[in-house]
């Protein structure tokens, strides 16, 4: 459903009225939590109309479709973040476009994108995906593991660890949806407890950003509340 400049002007208006109104009921600073915008499957033109109205970092799941966009859309300031299922002969172009990957969860990937991303360029920001919610169809390291593959990515050269980023299911219950959120939040604090200094909590959706924002989450990846349903 493609949607017109009006009517993203008043989405994005409610998104960033969410934002602030989660942000302030829980002491935070609204300006220290990023919305990404998930444009995968919208075209250029509509994310030429968003970042006209001040977005400035955007989503893409799909490689091939992402290139096509950021080629037409290089005259603008754009932060690409990757947030999609990482293939393994994808992780060049992914290395050498994006400044940001969200999914990381196995060191052969990360390995991959550090050997790749271009010495011209600054390392690349990535989170490592975690698994909370046990799901066949998603990626994510478990929680057991989670400190062995941060250490491991921490020391590659081409690539800077900011955090952690998760992916559960959407929930009935809001207490349950925000002790996951709280539970990746605590992973985080033990990392940095053991050395690390991370600074990203990458979790909340269109359906869930506030109780994310309430748990510590400092990028919140919205699309279906900006951009209508795919």
């Amino acid at each position: 459903m493609l949607i017109g400049p009006q009517n993203l002007v008043s989405r994005l208006t409610e998104v960033r009225s969410r934002i602030k109104r989660a942000a302030e009921a829980h002491r935070r600073d609204p300006a220290a939590i990023t919305l990404i915008a998930v444009s995968k499957t919208k075209p250029a033109a509509l994310i030429r109309q968003a970042a006209a109205l001040g977005v400035t970092d955007f989503g893409e799941n799909y490689v091939q479709e992402a290139a096509e966009k950021m080629d037409a859309l290089r005259d603008l300031q754009l932060t690409w973040h990757f947030i999609g299922a990482i293939q393994s002969n994808k992780t060049r172009v992914i290395a050498e476009s994006y400044s940001w990957v969200h999914g990381i969860d196995r060191l052969k990937t990360a390995q991959r994108l550090s050997e790749q991303r271009p010495f011209h360029s600054p390392p690349l920001n990535v989170c490592i995906q975690v698994e909370l919610v046990p799901e066949q169809t998603k990626a994510g390291v478990c929680p057991e593991t989670l400190p062995e593959l941060a250490a491991q990515i921490h020391l590659l050269p081409r690539l800077r660890l900011r955090g952690l980023m998760c992916l559960p299911p959407a929930m009935h219950d809001a207490r349950v949806q925000s002790g996951v959120f709280e539970r990746l939040a605590g992973l985080l604090a033990q990392l940095n407890s053991q050395g690390l200094k991370l600074d990203t909590l990458s979790m909340g959706m269109s359906e869930d950003f506030e109780l994310a924002i309430g748990a510590g989450a400092t990028m919140v990846r919205v699309g279906s509340a900006l951009f209508g349903a795919r």
